[in-house]
């Protein structure tokens, strides 16, 4: 089993020299042919705003699924007490809606952003 996950690493132990014939410059002619530049840099504000965003998106998605645990293991614990109850439904309510708005606002702007960046 080891010999087979440790097998793929051998693969690029070839000469890196950039010789065709090899693997490793199989790949880098794979790469050029299909466009791959290794200096194209894309520090442009769009892409920037666009990474802050995904990021910002994403850690609210977090917080969102961290409330909708914690509004489960809140009613999974209330015993039977109906004020704990339906302040936990309360809770897993506004989570997914949340999450639900989260979710809709990621995709819009990876709409958005893919049209801004293209």
């Amino acid at each position: 089993m080891v010999g087979v996950l440790v097998l793929p690493y051998f693969v690029f132990a070839g000469a890196a020299t950039g010789d065709s014939n090899t693997p490793l410059g199989k790949l880098k002619n794979v790469a050029e042919s299909g466009g791959y530049d290794k200096a194209t840099n894309d520090t442009s504000l769009a892409a920037i705003l666009g990474t802050v965003v995904s990021v910002f998106l994403s850690l609210l998605g977090i917080i969102f699924i961290i409330l909708i645990i914690l509004g489960g293991h809140n009613w999974m614990t209330a015993g039977g007490n109906e004020e704990k109850v339906s302040k936990a439904q309360d809770t897993l309510w506004r989570a997914v809606i949340g999450l639900i708005i989260v979710v809709s606002a990621y995709a819009i702007w990876s709409f958005v952003g893919e049209k801004l960046l293209y």
